[in-house]
């Protein structure tokens, strides 16, 4: 019997020509608040090796979405033993950052982006994803395919425009204090 390696160009492994895998940025982290905070300061540092520099506001609304995006999935998403997956996508031509949040819970899903309730004023949680809603160009959820759970994404677009960075007025260019207003 001979055993022969398939070649390392072999037409039968995954290729993704439209992806510039320079600009990717994907881990698993414990659910844990440790995980989420470590997510959390790695994408902020990936954001910067990128060109989106630390102190702006696309960066800061970016770092903030990811950041309730993994407690989200810490808080609620959270199955003794599993760990969540970052995925952070920068996309060269569209100017535009996707975040992908997936834990392995399916029967806590979220509200859809049309169907946020607005919390109790008293309340001390359901901030976390209308502050996403107020920073992102869009969001929203889907089951996990094949296997439990599901993804939480969300995209902000115009990330890469020198006059955004100058001046925020496009999405995920929104003042914190802004987004923070709105949500509660």
């Amino acid at each position: 019997m001979t055993s022969q390696l398939p070649s390392p160009i072999s037409t039968s492994q995954p290729t993704c020509p439209n992806i510039d895998l320079n600009r990717t940025f994907e881990m698993c982290f414990t659910s844990t608040p440790r995980g989420a905070r470590l997510a959390r300061r790695l994408a902020a540092h990936r954001l910067d090796a990128w060109g989106i520099p630390y102190g702006t506001d696309p960066h800061e609304g970016i770092v903030l979405i990811v950041g309730e995006l993994t407690a989200n999935a810490v808080r609620h998403g959270h199955v003794p033993g599993r760990d969540f997956h970052l995925l952070l996508h920068a996309g060269e031509s569209a100017r535009t950052v996707r975040i992908e949040v997936t834990d392995t819970r399916s029967e806590r899903t979220p509200p859809g982006p049309d169907a946020l309730p607005f919390p109790a004023p008293q309340g001390t949680g359901g901030r976390g994803l209308l502050l996403v809603a107020g920073l992102a160009t869009r969001w929203g959820w889907h089951l996990r395919p094949g296997g439990p759970g599901k993804t939480v994404w969300a995209e902000c677009v115009g990330h890469g425009d020198a006059a955004l960075l100058a001046t925020p007025k496009g999405d995920c260019a929104v003042s914190l204090s802004k987004a923070s207003a709105s949500a509660g």
